[in-house]
C-alpha cells in the first residue's frame, strides 16, 4: 500500500480529504500572511477614519464597506457634497490579487490606489497635505506612526502604505469552491458542478481565471454586441487617449460576487442572472437558456469565501489643534 494512503488511514482521514489540488483554470485563495501586525492595525484605523475626508464623514469603508462584500452596493458611489461618482466601486476584498487597481488600472498597486480617493474632489474631497495635518494633530497617531515607521513627521507615503497593508489582509479563503478545488468532492452540489462545467465550456474562464477568478487582465466590453450605457467612463482609453482602448476595463474578480451587486463598471445590473446573460451575449456571442444561467449562478455563489473578521478599531480622539471638518452643504 502507498505510504500516503497508509498514513491517511492510520490518522483517521480519508484519502479524498488530502487529495492533491485539482488542475483547473481557477486556483484556491490562501489565507493572508501578516508580517507586521502593528502596521496592519494602524492601517485598519486609517481605513475606518472619516477624518481623512474634507467633510469628516467619508472613510475608505464608506465605499468599500467590509460588512457588504467590500463595496457599497449602489451603482456609483456618493462622495463629497453628495456628488455621485462616475463609476461603480469595485470590491476591496482580494484586491491585492489584482494586476492593477481601479477599473482602468491607473494605480499600479494598493498603496497608489489608497491615495487617490483622499485627494479626489468627487470622493473624499481633501488634499494629502490636509489629511496629514489632521493626523499630525493627534498625538496617538503620531506615536503610532513613530512606532511603526520610525518617523515623527507623518507623510502621505506612510499613510497609504499602512492602508495598503491592512487591505492586503482582506482575502476571503475557504469558499466552498476552494474546498472543492482542494479535493473535497462533497463541497459542491451537482447543480453547482454543472454550472462550473458550463462556466468553463462557454468560455468564461478565458477572462475569469486564476486565484482571483479575474482581476488579472484588461478586456474590451462588448465583443459581439455593443454595450449600451449612459455612463461616461471610457476605460483605459481615458488614460491612453487611444480609441482602441475605449471600453477596455480590468476584468473584475468574481470572488464573493453574490455580495458585490450591482454589476459592471456602471452598476447597471442588479442580479447575477442578468449579469450572466449580458456577459454571455456581449463577450461570448452566446444566448444561454434560463436553466444554463441558473446553473452558472449557482456555481458563482460558491465563490463566496470567509469574510474578514476583526475587532473594530477605536479611533484616537481629535485635539484642539485638529482642523475642523467642513460638513456637506445642504442644497
Amino acid at each position: 500500500m502507498h505510504k500516503l494512503t497508509t498514513l491517511a488511514l492510520t490518522i483517521g482521514f480519508s484519502v479524498a480529504a488530502i487529495a492533491a489540488p485539482r488542475n483547473e483554470p481557477i486556483q484556491p485563495i490562501e489565507p493572508a500572511a501578516i508580517t507586521d501586525e502593528a502596521k496592519v492595525e494602524l492601517g485598519k484605523q486609517l481605513f475606518f477614519d472619516p477624518r481623512l475626508s474634507k467633510s469628516g464623514f467619508i472613510s475608505c469603508n464608506s465605499c468599500h464597506n467590509l460588512s457588504m462584500g467590500g463595496t457599497d452596493n449602489i451603482p456609483t458611489s456618493i462622495g463629497d457634497q453628495w456628488q455621485e461618482g462616475p463609476i461603480n466601486s469595485p470590491t476591496v476584498l482580494n484586491s491585492s490579487l489584482n494586476v492593477a487597481q481601479f477599473w482602468d488600472g491607473r494605480a499600479a498597486d494598493l498603496q497608489e490606489q489608497a491615495g487617490g480617493p483622499i485627494a479626489n474632489p468627487m470622493e473624499m474631497g481633501f488634499t494629502h497635505e490636509l489629511a496629514v495635518e489632521v493626523l499630525q494633530s493627534i498625538p496617538q497617531y503620531v506615536d503610532s506612526f513613530n512606532q511603526v515607521y520610525n518617523v515623527k513627521k507623518i507623510t502621505i507615503n506612510e499613510v497609504t502604505d499602512a492602508i495598503a497593508e491592512f487591505e492586503k489582509t482582506l482575502v476571503t479563503p475557504n469558499s466552498r469552491f476552494d474546498l472543492w478545488l482542494k479535493g473535497d468532492d462533497k463541497a459542491l452540489t451537482k447543480t453547482e458542478l454543472k454550472g462550473y462545467e458550463l462556466f468553463k465550456g462557454v468560455g468564461c474562464t478565458a477572462c475569469h481565471n486564476g486565484v482571483n477568478v479575474g482581476g488579472n487582465s484588461f478586456q474590451k466590453m462588448g465583443l459581439y454586441e455593443e454595450y449600451v450605457t449612459k455612463n461616461p467612463a471610457e476605460g483605459v482609453a481615458g488614460l491612453t487617449g487611444n480609441d482602441l482602448d475605449r471600453f477596455k476595463f480590468k476584468v473584475p474578480t468574481l470572488r464573493n460576487v453574490e455580495l458585490t451587486y450591482p454589476y459592471f463598471h456602471d452598476g447597471a445590473y442588479w442580479t447575477l442572472e442578468e449579469a450572466t446573460d449580458v456577459m454571455a451575449r456581449l463577450q461570448l456571442g452566446r444566448t444561454l437558456k434560463k436553466t444554463e444561467i441558473d446553473n452558472i449562478v449557482a456555481f458563482l455563489k460558491t465563490l463566496t469565501g470567509e469574510q474578514p473578521t476583526f475587532t473594530m478599531p477605536i479611533l484616537p480622539p481629535s485635539t484642539n489643534a485638529t482642523p475642523r471638518p467642513e460638513p456637506f452643504v445642504k442644497k
